[in-house]
């Protein structure tokens, strides 16, 4: 069984712990349709960085 050699202070606990937690997804909005979507993502309307990529159930009617 593995056993600490020396004690961890807390400080040192604190730094290895301080990038654990959860932030919020980065958020661009579309200039087209101003829709707000993920970073990377196209939007629900099929638009990507301002141009028509996939055309959606919404176009072919």
């Amino acid at each position: 069984m593995a056993v600490q050699q020396n004690k961890k202070s807390t400080a040192r606990r604190g730094n290895r712990r301080s990038h654990d937690f959860l932030s919020n997804p980065a958020l661009a909005v579309e200039p087209t349709t101003g829709e707000v979507t993920r970073r990377h993502h196209i939007s629900p309307s099929g638009f990507y960085r301002g141009k028509k990529v996939v055309e959606t159930k919404k176009d072919e009617e």
